[in-house]
């Protein structure tokens, strides 16, 4: 027994109780949810479609490019117009993340590559955990499904986004997150990206691509 068991099971005989009484946790999480809440501003308290508009509007207000498809098969379809409309060679490279891989993407001519990126890679493509309204951000969860190496290595980031995934404002995040994963399991990392890389570091000059991606492409399935 370590010397935090020992100080617990002190308490825990003052107390007279054992430490599992269901009654007593039932009590102490019912203070935790009632527990008062930090201001949130109004203006992302939206129904869906306001939601959807808000986020557009304020991703693509940092540089990021949006595009709106009507399912999941349409994302493959949508990719393939990115890469040819920017010039971009024909080869994504993704993660496990089962979403995308049922996604039809032999039906383009994309030359997909699993794993991580180890900074060869041009283009990259993530699924997206949720994304903040208010904000235009997106938020996404390490792991081999995301590696969070496509975050930051490839000169163009896509990340899909279901409509239904999106929420007002960032302490909405959190709680999506911990009710997803529960405690234990929490994800190691959560990235926040807002628009592609930029520093304003030299001269106030923004520079796009200085600490990661040049290009942030969404696809946000609606269906």
């Amino acid at each position: 027994m370590t010397s935090r068991d020992t100080i617990f099971a002190s308490i825990r005989r003052s107390l007279a109780v054992k430490g599992d009484e269901r009654i007593r946790a039932s009590i102490a999480e019912d203070r935790l949810d009632r527990s008062p809440k930090g201001v949130i501003p109004a203006r992302a308290q939206l129904d869906a479609a306001g939601k959807l508009r808000l986020f557009v509007e304020k991703a693509e207000g940092v540089q990021a490019t949006v595009a709106r498809v009507a399912s999941a098969k349409d994302v493959p379809g949508e990719v393939a117009r990115y890469l040819r409309d920017n010039n971009l060679p024909a080869a994504l490279r993704m993660g496990d993340d089962p979403r995308l891989s049922a996604m039809p993407w032999k039906e383009t001519s994309i030359d997909v590559e699993k794993g991580r990126s180890h900074g060869l890679d041009l283009s990259a493509i993530s699924h997206a955990e949720s994304a903040i309204a208010e904000t235009g951000t997106l938020a996404l969860v390490s792991g081999h499904e995301n590696p969070t190496t496509l975050n930051f290595l490839p000169d163009n980031h896509i990340v899909v986004l279901h409509a239904a995934d999106l929420v007002s404002d960032l302490e909405t995040i959190w709680q999506r997150i911990r009710k997803k994963f529960g405690k234990g399991e929490m994800p190691r990392t959560v990235n926040f990206i807002t628009g592609p890389s930029r520093s304003g570091d030299i001269e106030q000059t923004i520079l796009l691509g200085a600490h990661g991606p040049r290009a942030l492409h969404i696809v946000v399935v609606e269906g």
